[in-house]
């Protein structure tokens, strides 16, 4: 598993998928941003949370159509398949690889970014949190897209389409928690509500997402 975890992360850095890539359409965006809105500083501190939670959310769709690609132009996707590791395993170690390479850089720029945008001193910290705590399930979401999607040329706009909704439920808390944390209001029920939806993600969609590639293969 820790073999085809650094396999993975080297494989992401090479295709163009890496720490870079993420980063530099996340910081476009949050700095197209004020030119659209105006420099007023409290309308920017105002829609900071959903624009950050938006852009961390598009720039992880950038390199989803990579998890499986590569694996499956090489033919080692099918040695994969017929491995005796667990294929879940797999796609368990696939969604790490990803967030690691995506979902961690934003989690750390996401302060920084943040500073352009006028977001508040107290929602920094919860910025972090929530972008921790939701970053996985669209990692782990996003397997499943690039499990339906995996041999289909092509097939980048069918997986975003396919994805975007599943997003929903994480971005509208994550962005609430921001918000909560920035005007000093209760944050225990959009905390609960994004750990909750992480953990049943990672519990259950890796199922899903071997199941989808076991059929796509036959």
């Amino acid at each position: 598993m820790i073999a085809l975890l650094m396999r993975d992360l080297r494989l992401a850095v090479r295709a163009g998928g890496g720490f870079g890539l993420g980063l530099a359409f996340f910081l476009i965006v949050v700095t197209l941003v004020p030119f659209g809105v105006g420099p007023e500083g409290k309308i920017l501190a105002r829609i900071a949370p959903g624009i950050l939670w938006v852009g961390a959310l598009l720039a992880c769709l950038l390199s989803l159509d990579r998890i499986f690609a590569l694996d499956y132009e090489d033919g080692s996707l099918d040695l994969l398949v017929t491995a005796p590791v667990p294929l879940e395993g797999v796609v368990s170690i696939k969604a790490l690889a990803h967030w690691i390479t995506t979902g961690l850089p934003l989690v750390v720029a996401a302060p920084v970014f943040g500073i352009l945008l006028h977001l508040p001193q107290g929602a920094h910290v919860w910025m972090v949190i929530s972008l921790l705590l939701g970053t996985p399930a669209l990692s782990v979401l996003g397997t499943f897209g690039a499990a339906l999607t995996v041999g289909l040329k092509r097939g980048g706009l069918l997986l975003s389409l396919l994805v975007l909704p599943f997003y929903v439920p994480t971005l509208i808390f994550g962005a609430e928690l921001v918000r909560r944390g920035a005007e000093g209001m209760n944050t225990e029920t959009p905390l609960l509500m994004l750990a909750g939806i992480t953990a049943a993600t990672v519990a259950l969609v890796p199922f899903a997402s071997a199941a989808a590639i076991r059929v796509n293969l036959r």
